[in-house]
């Protein structure tokens, strides 16, 4: 299975198009792991409302802006890792994991997927979706953030989930997101604006980011185009 397919031409900005081509949606159960400010899974209750997501977050700040936000009807919100999932053996028909698996520590991978595992019911799914190291805005962004051994320590996590034998894979499907900046100025505000990475670039650094930034960035009004990979897993 690779790690990149370099023939992938389809452009998604929303992945919630995908998710609905390879998963049924009608009422499911979901939880989703990393939720981050949980907008996919806002977006998903908005299109789906008969679903229900138990959203797990562990960056405690990040936790306290989704209790704050204005509730969503059918999401909960749990501040807790993949790895130690406070919620019961097969209670869910999907999980998600959007560009989070490379954050769980190496370490905790595969305690994190079995996890994941255990609270699907037989026949639930795994949606997993990660960057792949590749493409133009992975190298500017590598200068401050160099993802590479995570990103296929993430993919190397799934390939020994399903060769244990609980998983089978359902399909690998590759794509690419546009990502759209204004300027060198609305990169670096969105890049270090996150709240679970303290990013404070050296004037050095700052200057060798912008100056890549500039080089790479695509014409006028045309986005980055980020390669993206998904892997579903089915239970077995």
């Amino acid at each position: 299975m690779p790690l990149i397919d370099s023939t992938a031409t389809e452009q998604v900005s929303d992945e919630l198009a995908v998710l609905r081509r390879l998963v049924p949606l009608q009422a499911q159960q979901i939880i989703e792991l990393g939720c981050g400010a949980a907008a996919f899974s806002r977006r998903l209750l908005d299109r789906y409302p008969a679903c229900r997501v138990v959203a797990l977050e562990v960056d405690q700040t990040q936790m306290a802006a989704n209790l704050a936000a204005p509730p969503a009807p059918g999401l909960r919100f749990i501040g807790a890792g993949a790895e130690a999932i406070p919620c019961a053996d097969s209670r869910f028909d999907l999980a998600l994991m959007l560009k989070s698996l490379h954050h769980v520590q190496l370490p905790l991978m595969d305690q994190a997927l079995a996890e994941v595992r255990r609270v699907l019911r037989p026949g639930g799914q795994l949606y997993v979706s990660e960057p792949v190291f590749a493409g133009p805005l992975n190298e500017i962004n590598r200068l401050y953030n160099d993802e590479e051994a995570v990103r296929l320590a993430a993919y190397q996590a799934l390939q020994r989930a399903v060769a244990s034998g609980g998983w089978r894979q359902v399909a690998e499907h590759h794509f690419l997101m546009p990502s759209r900046f204004a300027d060198f100025d609305d990169y670096e505000r969105r890049q270090t604006s996150v709240t679970f990475a303290e990013r404070r670039w050296s004037p050095e650094l700052r200057e060798r980011v912008r100056q890549r930034f500039e080089a790479l960035r695509p014409p006028a009004g045309a986005p980055f185009l980020r390669p993206m990979r998904v892997n579903l897993l089915q239970t077995l």
